[in-house]
Protein backbone atom coordinates (compact mmCIF):
# COMPACT_ATOMS: atom_id res chain seq x y z
CA UNK A 1 0.00 0.00 0.00
CA UNK A 2 1.68 3.44 -0.99
CA UNK A 3 1.42 6.71 1.02
CA UNK A 4 -0.78 9.53 -0.15
CA UNK A 5 1.90 12.14 -1.36
CA UNK A 6 2.22 15.09 1.47
CA UNK A 7 0.27 18.26 1.30
CA UNK A 8 2.24 20.93 -0.48
CA UNK A 9 1.28 24.59 -1.71
CA UNK A 10 1.63 24.68 -5.65
CA UNK A 11 5.07 26.98 -4.56
CA UNK A 12 6.27 24.12 -3.21
CA UNK A 13 5.53 21.58 -5.85
CA UNK A 14 7.15 23.60 -8.23
CA UNK A 15 9.89 24.13 -6.18
CA UNK A 16 10.54 20.59 -5.90
CA UNK A 17 9.62 19.95 -9.59
CA UNK A 18 12.71 22.38 -10.45
CA UNK A 19 14.90 20.14 -8.08
CA UNK A 20 13.70 16.49 -9.85
CA UNK A 21 14.89 18.02 -13.34
CA UNK A 22 18.55 18.94 -12.30
CA UNK A 23 17.84 23.09 -11.56
CA UNK A 24 20.37 24.75 -9.43
CA UNK A 25 20.45 28.45 -10.27
CA UNK A 26 17.64 30.62 -11.35
CA UNK A 27 16.89 34.09 -11.82
CA UNK A 28 14.20 36.80 -11.36
CA UNK A 29 13.18 39.86 -10.49
CA UNK A 30 10.62 39.89 -7.50
CA UNK A 31 6.88 40.58 -7.47
CA UNK A 32 3.55 39.90 -5.12
CA UNK A 33 2.25 38.39 -8.02
CA UNK A 34 4.59 35.21 -7.12
CA UNK A 35 5.64 35.46 -3.28
CA UNK A 36 4.39 32.01 -2.24
CA UNK A 37 6.81 31.12 -4.77
CA UNK A 38 9.53 32.68 -3.61
CA UNK A 39 9.00 31.45 0.01
CA UNK A 40 9.14 28.04 -1.05
CA UNK A 41 12.34 29.38 -2.67
CA UNK A 42 13.94 30.78 0.31
CA UNK A 43 12.79 27.26 1.55
CA UNK A 44 15.11 25.99 -0.99
CA UNK A 45 17.28 28.54 -1.07
CA UNK A 46 20.66 25.50 -0.38
CA UNK A 47 19.45 23.33 -3.23
CA UNK A 48 18.75 26.28 -6.00
CA UNK A 49 20.59 29.61 -6.18
CA UNK A 50 18.42 32.60 -6.75
CA UNK A 51 20.26 35.24 -8.47
CA UNK A 52 17.96 38.28 -8.02
CA UNK A 53 18.50 41.00 -10.54
CA UNK A 54 17.83 44.83 -11.23
CA UNK A 55 15.58 44.70 -13.95
CA UNK A 56 13.55 41.97 -16.28
CA UNK A 57 15.43 41.90 -19.01
CA UNK A 58 18.59 41.51 -17.58
CA UNK A 59 17.24 38.08 -15.49
CA UNK A 60 15.39 36.95 -19.22
CA UNK A 61 19.18 37.53 -20.65
CA UNK A 62 21.04 35.71 -17.99
CA UNK A 63 18.67 32.77 -17.68
CA UNK A 64 19.36 32.66 -21.38
CA UNK A 65 23.24 33.15 -20.94
CA UNK A 66 22.90 29.88 -19.02
CA UNK A 67 20.60 27.75 -20.94
CA UNK A 68 23.18 28.37 -23.81
CA UNK A 69 26.15 28.06 -22.23
CA UNK A 70 24.96 24.42 -20.02
CA UNK A 71 22.89 22.92 -22.69
CA UNK A 72 20.35 22.69 -19.74
CA UNK A 73 17.16 25.10 -19.73
CA UNK A 74 17.77 28.61 -18.11
CA UNK A 75 15.20 29.32 -15.02
CA UNK A 76 13.55 32.71 -14.91
CA UNK A 77 11.11 34.13 -12.60
CA UNK A 78 9.19 37.76 -13.30
CA UNK A 79 5.70 39.36 -12.24
CA UNK A 80 3.39 39.73 -14.61
CA UNK A 81 2.31 43.00 -16.81
CA UNK A 82 5.16 45.03 -17.03
CA UNK A 83 7.79 42.17 -16.19
CA UNK A 84 6.79 39.92 -18.85
CA UNK A 85 7.05 42.65 -20.87
CA UNK A 86 10.45 43.29 -20.27
CA UNK A 87 11.57 40.26 -20.24
CA UNK A 88 9.79 39.07 -23.74
CA UNK A 89 13.15 40.52 -25.10
CA UNK A 90 14.81 37.20 -23.46
CA UNK A 91 12.58 34.78 -24.60
CA UNK A 92 12.53 36.47 -28.44
CA UNK A 93 16.65 36.43 -27.95
CA UNK A 94 15.81 32.65 -26.61
CA UNK A 95 13.71 31.28 -29.30
CA UNK A 96 15.97 33.05 -32.21
CA UNK A 97 18.85 31.60 -30.77
CA UNK A 98 17.48 28.11 -30.67
CA UNK A 99 18.69 27.87 -26.58
CA UNK A 100 16.19 26.28 -24.14
CA UNK A 101 14.58 28.19 -21.22
CA UNK A 102 11.81 28.79 -19.22
CA UNK A 103 10.41 31.78 -18.19
CA UNK A 104 7.91 31.59 -14.93
CA UNK A 105 5.64 34.78 -15.23
CA UNK A 106 3.74 35.63 -12.04
CA UNK A 107 -0.45 35.89 -12.83
CA UNK A 108 -3.33 37.44 -11.11
CA UNK A 109 -6.04 34.93 -9.03
CA UNK A 110 -7.65 32.62 -11.13
CA UNK A 111 -10.73 34.69 -10.31
CA UNK A 112 -10.02 38.00 -11.64
CA UNK A 113 -8.52 36.67 -14.88
CA UNK A 114 -10.35 38.13 -17.98
CA UNK A 115 -11.32 41.41 -16.12
CA UNK A 116 -8.07 43.43 -17.13
CA UNK A 117 -7.06 43.20 -13.44
CA UNK A 118 -3.62 45.08 -11.95
CA UNK A 119 -0.87 44.13 -14.54
CA UNK A 120 -3.02 41.75 -15.71
CA UNK A 121 -1.38 39.92 -19.14
CA UNK A 122 -2.55 36.50 -21.25
CA UNK A 123 0.62 34.91 -21.26
CA UNK A 124 -0.52 32.14 -24.17
CA UNK A 125 -1.56 34.68 -25.73
CA UNK A 126 1.58 37.27 -25.88
CA UNK A 127 4.23 34.72 -25.83
CA UNK A 128 2.36 32.34 -28.65
CA UNK A 129 5.05 34.18 -31.24
CA UNK A 130 7.98 33.44 -30.05
CA UNK A 131 7.83 30.53 -27.14
CA UNK A 132 7.93 26.51 -28.35
CA UNK A 133 4.92 26.91 -25.50
CA UNK A 134 2.91 29.08 -23.29
CA UNK A 135 0.34 28.61 -21.20
CA UNK A 136 -0.91 28.57 -17.62
CA UNK A 137 -0.80 26.51 -14.45
CA UNK A 138 -4.41 26.60 -13.11
CA UNK A 139 -4.08 23.67 -10.59
CA UNK A 140 -0.97 23.05 -8.62
CA UNK A 141 -2.00 19.08 -8.37
CA UNK A 142 -0.75 19.79 -12.39
CA UNK A 143 2.46 21.34 -11.62
CA UNK A 144 4.31 18.05 -12.24
CA UNK A 145 2.81 17.14 -15.82
CA UNK A 146 3.04 20.70 -16.62
CA UNK A 147 7.06 20.81 -15.67
CA UNK A 148 8.02 17.99 -17.14
CA UNK A 149 6.17 18.90 -20.43
CA UNK A 150 7.72 22.64 -20.30
CA UNK A 151 11.30 20.87 -19.87
CA UNK A 152 10.89 18.22 -22.10
CA UNK A 153 9.88 21.13 -25.10
CA UNK A 154 12.32 23.09 -24.09
CA UNK A 155 15.01 20.68 -24.94
CA UNK A 156 13.29 18.67 -27.38
CA UNK A 157 14.26 19.17 -31.50
CA UNK A 158 15.51 22.88 -31.93
CA UNK A 159 15.71 23.63 -28.55
CA UNK A 160 13.66 27.29 -27.31
CA UNK A 161 11.85 29.09 -24.92
CA UNK A 162 8.67 27.63 -22.82
CA UNK A 163 6.71 30.49 -20.76
CA UNK A 164 3.98 29.53 -17.98
CA UNK A 165 1.87 31.60 -16.04
CA UNK A 166 1.78 31.11 -12.39
CA UNK A 167 -1.89 32.82 -10.57
CA UNK A 168 -1.06 33.66 -7.49
CA UNK A 169 -3.18 31.59 -5.66
CA UNK A 170 -2.92 28.65 -7.31
CA UNK A 171 0.99 28.75 -5.58
CA UNK A 172 -1.12 29.88 -2.28
CA UNK A 173 -3.46 26.14 -3.06
CA UNK A 174 -2.55 23.11 -1.58
CA UNK A 175 -2.26 19.45 -3.19
CA UNK A 176 -1.73 15.93 -2.80
CA UNK A 177 0.67 15.14 -6.22
CA UNK A 178 3.52 13.57 -6.81
CA UNK A 179 6.55 14.57 -8.44
CA UNK A 180 7.64 13.44 -11.92
CA UNK A 181 10.50 11.77 -12.70
CA UNK A 182 13.44 13.53 -14.37
CA UNK A 183 13.10 15.02 -18.40
CA UNK A 184 15.17 13.34 -21.12
CA UNK A 185 15.82 15.05 -24.35
CA UNK A 186 14.47 13.68 -27.35
CA UNK A 187 16.07 14.81 -30.56
CA UNK A 188 15.86 13.16 -34.03
CA UNK A 189 18.87 10.55 -35.43
CA UNK A 190 19.50 9.78 -39.03
CA UNK A 191 19.08 7.40 -41.00
CA UNK A 192 20.93 4.90 -42.56
CA UNK A 193 19.61 5.92 -45.94
CA UNK A 194 20.26 9.45 -45.79
CA UNK A 195 23.93 9.03 -44.48
CA UNK A 196 24.87 6.70 -47.25
CA UNK A 197 23.42 9.40 -49.75
CA UNK A 198 25.82 12.18 -47.96
CA UNK A 199 28.76 10.33 -48.00
CA UNK A 200 28.07 9.66 -52.01
CA UNK A 201 27.41 12.90 -52.48
CA UNK A 202 30.41 13.93 -50.77
CA UNK A 203 32.74 11.37 -52.98
CA UNK A 204 31.77 13.22 -56.38
CA UNK A 205 32.36 16.22 -54.87
CA UNK A 206 35.08 19.05 -55.52
CA UNK A 207 34.87 21.90 -53.35
CA UNK A 208 32.76 21.35 -50.36
CA UNK A 209 32.15 23.07 -47.47
CA UNK A 210 30.69 22.39 -43.89
CA UNK A 211 28.71 24.94 -41.89
CA UNK A 212 27.97 24.39 -38.28
CA UNK A 213 25.33 26.41 -36.29
CA UNK A 214 22.04 26.18 -34.57
CA UNK A 215 21.52 24.83 -30.65
CA UNK A 216 21.83 21.43 -29.00
CA UNK A 217 25.36 20.96 -29.31
CA UNK A 218 27.47 19.33 -26.60
CA UNK A 219 30.87 18.70 -26.60
CA UNK A 220 30.82 15.06 -27.62
CA UNK A 221 29.03 16.65 -30.81
CA UNK A 222 31.53 19.16 -31.38
CA UNK A 223 34.62 16.24 -31.29
CA UNK A 224 32.72 13.85 -33.52
CA UNK A 225 32.13 17.11 -36.05
CA UNK A 226 35.64 17.78 -35.98
CA UNK A 227 36.81 14.72 -36.08
CA UNK A 228 34.51 14.06 -39.10
CA UNK A 229 36.12 17.40 -40.88
CA UNK A 230 39.28 15.92 -39.95
CA UNK A 231 39.49 12.38 -41.55
CA UNK A 232 38.02 14.19 -44.94
CA UNK A 233 40.03 17.60 -44.94
CA UNK A 234 37.11 19.20 -45.06
CA UNK A 235 37.24 23.43 -44.95
CA UNK A 236 34.65 24.08 -41.74
CA UNK A 237 33.10 27.79 -41.19
CA UNK A 238 30.42 28.91 -38.40
CA UNK A 239 27.15 30.46 -38.86
CA UNK A 240 26.53 33.50 -37.02
CA UNK A 241 28.47 33.86 -33.41
CA UNK A 242 28.89 29.47 -33.39
CA UNK A 243 32.54 30.67 -33.54
CA UNK A 244 32.88 27.87 -30.83
CA UNK A 245 31.47 25.12 -32.24
CA UNK A 246 35.14 23.90 -34.27
CA UNK A 247 38.95 24.93 -33.14
CA UNK A 248 39.68 27.67 -34.66
CA UNK A 249 43.12 26.87 -34.49
CA UNK A 250 42.61 23.84 -36.38
CA UNK A 251 43.86 23.56 -39.73
CA UNK A 252 40.01 22.71 -41.90
CA UNK A 253 38.82 25.96 -39.90
CA UNK A 254 37.94 28.47 -42.86
CA UNK A 255 36.29 31.09 -40.56
CA UNK A 256 33.12 32.76 -39.19
CA UNK A 257 30.18 32.82 -42.16
CA UNK A 258 28.09 35.93 -40.45
CA UNK A 259 28.97 39.75 -40.28
CA UNK A 260 31.80 41.22 -41.47
CA UNK A 261 32.53 37.96 -43.54
CA UNK A 262 35.98 37.51 -44.87
CA UNK A 263 34.95 38.53 -48.78
CA UNK A 264 37.63 35.89 -49.34
CA UNK A 265 35.61 33.23 -47.71
CA UNK A 266 32.17 34.37 -49.51
CA UNK A 267 33.60 34.23 -52.68
CA UNK A 268 35.08 30.52 -51.47
CA UNK A 269 31.34 29.59 -50.75
CA UNK A 270 29.60 31.20 -53.58
CA UNK A 271 32.33 28.46 -55.41
CA UNK A 272 31.42 25.63 -53.51
CA UNK A 273 29.73 22.62 -55.43
CA UNK A 274 28.73 20.91 -51.88
CA UNK A 275 27.58 22.46 -49.20
CA UNK A 276 26.91 20.61 -45.99
CA UNK A 277 24.90 22.76 -43.14
CA UNK A 278 24.74 20.87 -39.71
CA UNK A 279 22.51 22.40 -37.08
CA UNK A 280 22.27 26.14 -38.66
CA UNK A 281 18.96 27.68 -40.27
CA UNK A 282 20.68 29.27 -42.76
CA UNK A 283 18.78 32.78 -41.56
CA UNK A 284 19.45 36.23 -42.91
CA UNK A 285 22.82 37.02 -40.78
CA UNK A 286 24.65 33.76 -41.79
CA UNK A 287 23.40 33.97 -46.08
CA UNK A 288 24.42 37.54 -45.88
CA UNK A 289 20.40 38.63 -46.48
CA UNK A 290 19.28 35.52 -48.18
CA UNK A 291 22.18 35.62 -50.71
CA UNK A 292 24.87 33.05 -49.86
CA UNK A 293 23.57 31.20 -51.12
CA UNK A 294 19.92 32.50 -52.71
CA UNK A 295 16.80 30.63 -52.04
CA UNK A 296 14.77 28.93 -52.63
CA UNK A 297 16.95 26.41 -54.99
CA UNK A 298 20.34 27.28 -53.97
CA UNK A 299 23.17 26.89 -56.95
CA UNK A 300 25.35 24.71 -54.63
CA UNK A 301 23.93 21.50 -54.10
CA UNK A 302 22.80 21.69 -50.39
CA UNK A 303 22.76 18.96 -47.74
CA UNK A 304 21.07 20.89 -45.10
CA UNK A 305 20.89 18.71 -41.17
CA UNK A 306 18.54 20.42 -38.77
CA UNK A 307 16.52 18.95 -35.84
CA UNK A 308 13.14 20.92 -36.66
CA UNK A 309 11.31 19.20 -40.04
CA UNK A 310 9.98 22.55 -40.53
CA UNK A 311 12.63 24.18 -40.56
CA UNK A 312 14.03 21.92 -43.92
CA UNK A 313 12.24 23.52 -47.26
CA UNK A 314 11.34 26.46 -45.10
CA UNK A 315 13.67 28.67 -46.98
CA UNK A 316 15.81 26.40 -48.69
CA UNK A 317 14.92 23.61 -51.18
CA UNK A 318 18.10 21.19 -50.18
CA UNK A 319 19.18 18.50 -52.41
CA UNK A 320 19.20 16.09 -49.61
CA UNK A 321 17.35 16.71 -45.92
CA UNK A 322 18.03 15.18 -42.52
CA UNK A 323 16.13 15.78 -39.66
CA UNK A 324 18.51 15.24 -37.02
CA UNK A 325 20.01 16.70 -33.85
CA UNK A 326 23.46 17.70 -34.16
CA UNK A 327 24.93 15.09 -31.59
CA UNK A 328 23.27 12.31 -33.48
CA UNK A 329 23.99 13.39 -36.64
CA UNK A 330 27.88 14.12 -36.04
CA UNK A 331 28.28 10.53 -34.64
CA UNK A 332 26.94 9.03 -37.62
CA UNK A 333 28.91 11.18 -39.85
CA UNK A 334 32.28 10.39 -37.77
CA UNK A 335 31.61 6.75 -38.39
CA UNK A 336 31.54 7.03 -42.31
CA UNK A 337 34.14 5.57 -44.01
CA UNK A 338 36.36 8.36 -44.85
CA UNK A 339 37.14 9.80 -48.62
CA UNK A 340 40.59 8.87 -49.72
CA UNK A 341 42.47 11.53 -51.03
CA UNK A 342 40.64 13.79 -51.38
CA UNK A 343 40.59 16.20 -54.17
CA UNK A 344 39.60 19.28 -52.55
CA UNK A 345 42.95 19.58 -50.39
CA UNK A 346 44.31 22.02 -52.01
CA UNK A 347 40.73 23.87 -51.44
CA UNK A 348 41.08 23.50 -47.74
CA UNK A 349 44.44 24.50 -47.48
CA UNK A 350 43.69 28.00 -49.01
CA UNK A 351 40.04 28.62 -47.39
CA UNK A 352 42.94 28.13 -43.99
CA UNK A 353 45.32 30.14 -45.73
CA UNK A 354 42.51 32.76 -45.92
CA UNK A 355 41.78 32.80 -42.68
CA UNK A 356 45.43 33.56 -41.20
CA UNK A 357 45.43 36.46 -43.53
CA UNK A 358 42.13 37.34 -42.73
CA UNK A 359 42.69 37.93 -38.80
CA UNK A 360 45.82 39.77 -39.11
CA UNK A 361 45.22 43.44 -37.86
CA UNK A 362 44.93 45.98 -40.21
CA UNK A 363 45.86 49.45 -39.32
CA UNK A 364 42.70 51.22 -36.85
CA UNK A 365 42.27 55.10 -36.75
CA UNK A 366 43.22 56.54 -33.59
CA UNK A 367 45.45 55.31 -30.52
CA UNK A 368 44.00 52.08 -29.53
CA UNK A 369 43.96 48.98 -31.32
CA UNK A 370 40.80 47.08 -30.60
CA UNK A 371 42.21 44.16 -32.70
CA UNK A 372 45.45 44.26 -30.94
CA UNK A 373 43.52 44.66 -27.27
CA UNK A 374 41.25 41.28 -28.32
CA UNK A 375 44.55 39.14 -29.45
CA UNK A 376 46.21 40.65 -25.77
CA UNK A 377 42.92 39.45 -23.98
CA UNK A 378 42.76 35.94 -25.52
CA UNK A 379 46.74 35.58 -24.79
CA UNK A 380 46.63 36.89 -21.26
CA UNK A 381 43.84 34.01 -20.22
CA UNK A 382 45.24 31.47 -22.82
CA UNK A 383 41.92 31.13 -24.68
CA UNK A 384 40.10 29.83 -21.51
CA UNK A 385 37.83 32.60 -21.64
CA UNK A 386 34.08 32.88 -22.14
CA UNK A 387 33.33 35.95 -24.02
CA UNK A 388 29.73 37.28 -23.79
CA UNK A 389 29.08 39.90 -26.67
CA UNK A 390 26.46 42.55 -26.70
CA UNK A 391 24.97 43.14 -30.41
CA UNK A 392 26.87 46.02 -32.46
CA UNK A 393 29.95 46.85 -35.03
CA UNK A 394 32.52 46.67 -32.41
CA UNK A 395 31.61 42.98 -31.85
CA UNK A 396 32.92 42.66 -35.65
CA UNK A 397 36.56 43.33 -33.41
CA UNK A 398 35.48 39.92 -31.21
CA UNK A 399 34.28 38.13 -34.34
CA UNK A 400 37.10 38.69 -36.58
CA UNK A 401 40.13 38.15 -34.63
CA UNK A 402 39.39 36.03 -31.23
CA UNK A 403 40.19 32.63 -32.04
CA UNK A 404 38.04 29.85 -30.10
CA UNK A 405 39.42 26.89 -29.08
CA UNK A 406 36.94 25.28 -26.90
CA UNK A 407 33.46 25.02 -26.68
CA UNK A 408 31.20 27.03 -24.85
CA UNK A 409 33.87 30.15 -25.10
CA UNK A 410 30.96 32.42 -27.39
CA UNK A 411 27.72 33.98 -26.06
CA UNK A 412 26.11 36.03 -28.01
CA UNK A 413 22.77 37.10 -29.67
CA UNK A 414 22.28 35.70 -33.03
CA UNK A 415 18.63 38.36 -33.00
CA UNK A 416 21.10 40.88 -31.91
CA UNK A 417 19.38 42.48 -29.10
CA UNK A 418 21.70 44.78 -27.73
CA UNK A 419 22.05 44.65 -23.74
CA UNK A 420 22.67 41.32 -23.83
CA UNK A 421 26.67 41.41 -22.99
CA UNK A 422 26.76 42.00 -19.24
CA UNK A 423 23.31 39.89 -17.76
CA UNK A 424 25.35 37.00 -20.15
CA UNK A 425 28.78 37.28 -18.66
CA UNK A 426 27.09 37.61 -14.97
CA UNK A 427 25.23 34.16 -15.88
CA UNK A 428 28.26 32.58 -17.56
CA UNK A 429 30.71 33.71 -14.44
CA UNK A 430 28.23 32.21 -12.09
CA UNK A 431 27.47 28.82 -14.01
CA UNK A 432 31.51 28.29 -14.75
CA UNK A 433 33.60 30.51 -11.82
CA UNK A 434 36.77 29.07 -12.75
CA UNK A 435 36.84 30.28 -15.91
CA UNK A 436 37.70 34.30 -17.28
CA UNK A 437 34.46 35.59 -18.01
CA UNK A 438 34.79 38.89 -20.03
CA UNK A 439 31.53 41.23 -21.56
CA UNK A 440 32.40 43.06 -24.52
CA UNK A 441 29.56 45.60 -24.94
CA UNK A 442 29.33 48.85 -26.54
CA UNK A 443 28.22 52.20 -25.03
CA UNK A 444 24.79 51.89 -26.06
CA UNK A 445 24.35 48.24 -24.90
CA UNK A 446 26.16 49.48 -21.34
CA UNK A 447 23.89 52.00 -20.41
CA UNK A 448 20.35 49.36 -21.21
CA UNK A 449 21.49 46.67 -19.05
CA UNK A 450 24.48 47.83 -17.30
CA UNK A 451 23.05 48.18 -14.18
CA UNK A 452 23.41 44.54 -13.51
CA UNK A 453 26.64 45.50 -12.58
CA UNK A 454 25.04 45.57 -8.68
CA UNK A 455 23.33 42.11 -9.45
CA UNK A 456 27.33 40.94 -9.72
CA UNK A 457 28.74 42.37 -6.49
CA UNK A 458 25.46 41.40 -4.35
CA UNK A 459 25.88 37.57 -5.43
CA UNK A 460 29.87 38.06 -5.56
CA UNK A 461 29.99 37.48 -9.22
CA UNK A 462 33.34 38.40 -10.76
CA UNK A 463 33.37 39.25 -14.60
CA UNK A 464 34.88 41.79 -16.42
CA UNK A 465 33.18 44.26 -18.78
CA UNK A 466 34.90 45.72 -21.53
CA UNK A 467 33.48 49.74 -22.81
CA UNK A 468 33.72 49.86 -26.06
CA UNK A 469 32.84 53.90 -26.27
CA UNK A 470 32.55 55.79 -29.68
CA UNK A 471 30.10 57.92 -28.59
CA UNK A 472 27.06 56.62 -30.83
CA UNK A 473 25.06 53.94 -31.79
CA UNK A 474 27.72 52.55 -34.35
CA UNK A 475 25.81 50.28 -36.11
CA UNK A 476 22.74 52.12 -36.91
CA UNK A 477 24.96 55.44 -37.78
CA UNK A 478 26.80 53.42 -40.16
CA UNK A 479 23.94 52.42 -42.00
CA UNK A 480 22.41 56.00 -41.68
CA UNK A 481 26.09 57.43 -43.09
CA UNK A 482 25.39 54.66 -46.12
CA UNK A 483 22.02 55.22 -47.03
CA UNK A 484 21.64 59.03 -45.80
CA UNK A 485 24.87 60.85 -45.92
CA UNK A 486 25.08 64.36 -44.16
CA UNK A 487 21.91 63.92 -42.56
CA UNK A 488 22.67 62.25 -39.19
CA UNK A 489 19.90 61.93 -36.31
CA UNK A 490 19.24 60.32 -33.52
CA UNK A 491 22.64 58.18 -33.25
CA UNK A 492 24.73 60.62 -31.56
CA UNK A 493 25.24 59.76 -27.67
CA UNK A 494 26.24 61.26 -23.93
CA UNK A 495 27.54 59.02 -21.84
CA UNK A 496 28.52 59.07 -18.56
CA UNK A 497 32.01 58.64 -17.16
CA UNK A 498 31.98 54.65 -17.09
CA UNK A 499 34.68 54.55 -14.53
CA UNK A 500 33.08 56.79 -12.15
CA UNK A 501 29.63 54.73 -13.26
CA UNK A 502 31.29 51.41 -12.09
CA UNK A 503 32.75 52.77 -9.20
CA UNK A 504 29.29 53.85 -7.84
CA UNK A 505 28.65 50.21 -7.36
CA UNK A 506 31.61 49.27 -5.69
CA UNK A 507 33.09 47.72 -8.97
CA UNK A 508 36.62 48.11 -10.15
CA UNK A 509 36.51 50.53 -13.04
CA UNK A 510 39.56 51.93 -15.09
CA UNK A 511 39.52 54.07 -18.83
CA UNK A 512 42.32 52.93 -21.13
CA UNK A 513 42.63 54.90 -24.10
CA UNK A 514 46.04 53.48 -25.80
CA UNK A 515 46.80 49.99 -27.05
CA UNK A 516 49.69 49.72 -24.63
CA UNK A 517 47.51 51.00 -21.29
CA UNK A 518 45.60 47.54 -22.14
CA UNK A 519 47.21 44.75 -20.91
CA UNK A 520 48.16 46.45 -17.35
CA UNK A 521 44.99 47.38 -16.96
CA UNK A 522 43.53 43.94 -17.75
CA UNK A 523 46.06 42.57 -15.41
CA UNK A 524 44.43 44.36 -12.69
CA UNK A 525 40.85 43.96 -13.60
CA UNK A 526 41.84 40.07 -13.65
CA UNK A 527 43.02 39.96 -9.95
CA UNK A 528 40.49 42.72 -8.74
CA UNK A 529 37.94 40.07 -6.75
CA UNK A 530 35.26 42.02 -7.94
CA UNK A 531 33.28 42.73 -10.86
CA UNK A 532 35.76 44.92 -13.35
CA UNK A 533 34.65 47.67 -15.88
CA UNK A 534 37.50 49.17 -18.11
CA UNK A 535 36.26 51.57 -20.86
CA UNK A 536 38.23 51.21 -24.10
CA UNK A 537 37.77 54.61 -25.83
CA UNK A 538 38.50 54.80 -29.62
CA UNK A 539 37.88 56.68 -32.65
CA UNK A 540 34.21 57.26 -34.13
CA UNK A 541 35.75 56.79 -37.61
CA UNK A 542 36.48 53.33 -36.65
CA UNK A 543 33.60 52.09 -37.30
CA UNK A 544 34.43 48.59 -38.54
CA UNK A 545 37.36 46.14 -39.15
CA UNK A 546 37.31 46.89 -42.78
CA UNK A 547 36.42 50.85 -42.98
CA UNK A 548 36.16 54.40 -41.52
CA UNK A 549 32.73 56.33 -41.33
CA UNK A 550 34.33 58.88 -43.29
CA UNK A 551 35.21 56.23 -46.21
CA UNK A 552 31.51 55.14 -46.42
CA UNK A 553 30.13 58.80 -46.49
CA UNK A 554 32.27 59.58 -48.91
CA UNK A 555 31.39 56.11 -50.74
CA UNK A 556 27.37 56.98 -50.20
CA UNK A 557 27.74 60.56 -51.72
CA UNK A 558 29.59 59.77 -54.81
CA UNK A 559 26.89 56.67 -55.25
CA UNK A 560 24.13 60.05 -54.88
CA UNK A 561 26.05 61.82 -57.18
CA UNK A 562 25.92 59.62 -60.04
CA UNK A 563 21.82 59.21 -59.53
CA UNK A 564 21.27 62.55 -59.87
Amino acid sequence: MTTAPKPRTGGEILVDALRGHGVDTAFCVPGESYLAELDALYGAREAIRLIVCRQESGAAFMAEAHGKLTGRPGICFVTRGPGACNASIGVHTAAQDSTPMILFVGQVDRGMLGREAFQEIDVAQMFAGDAKWAARIDDPARIPEMLSRAFHTALAGRPGPVVLGLPTDMLRETASVADTRPHTVVRPHPGAAAMADLRARLERAKRPFVLLGGGGWNAEAVADAQAFAEANRLPVGAAFRRQDLFDNDHDCWAGDVGLGINPALAARIEEADLLLAVGARLGEMTTQGYTLPAPPDPEVALIHVHPDPDELGRVYRPDLAICAGPGAFAAAARALAAIESPPWEDWRAAARADYLAWIEPPPMPGALDLARIIRTLREMTDGAAIIATDAGNFAGWGHRFYRYTRFRSQLGPTCGAMGYGVPAAIAAKAAVPDRPVIALVGDGGMMMTGQEIATALRHDIAPIVLVVNNGMFGTIRMHQERTYPDRVIATDLVNPDFVAYARAFGAHGETVAETAEFAPAFARALDAGRIAVIELRIEPEAITTQTTLSAIREAARAKAGKGR
